[in-house]
């Protein structure tokens, strides 16, 4: 039995993707986890779709998870929609 592999922090990355597209997911990602939440909080998917001005099939893709249906643009303008602050960091990446 081998041991465990230690994740790099993007999981991403650790199933294979290049280092770019890895980043993109993980932030496409987390703005999608942030979305959802925010719609789960209303009684109806349709009460969340007005809110957002989108239709509620669109609405439903958040819900379920459908990342590629949405792009980072369009997570962002949603997030300010909804009222979710998003932040962007950038720094100095480690390397290995």
């Amino acid at each position: 039995m081998s041991a465990p592999t230690r994740s790099s922090g993007n999981v991403f990355a650790d199933l294979g993707h290049d280092s770019e597209e890895a980043a993109l997911l993980l932030a496409e990602t987390r703005l999608l986890a942030a979305l959802a939440s925010y719609v789960a909080g209303f009684d109806t998917q349709a009460e969340a779709a007005d809110a957002l001005a989108l239709t509620q099939p669109r609405v439903s893709e958040i819900a379920n998870g459908h990342l590629s249906k949405f792009s980072a643009d369009l997570l962002i303008k949603l997030c300010h929609r909804a009222g979710l602050p998003v932040t962007v960091e950038a720094g100095h990446m480690a390397t290995a």
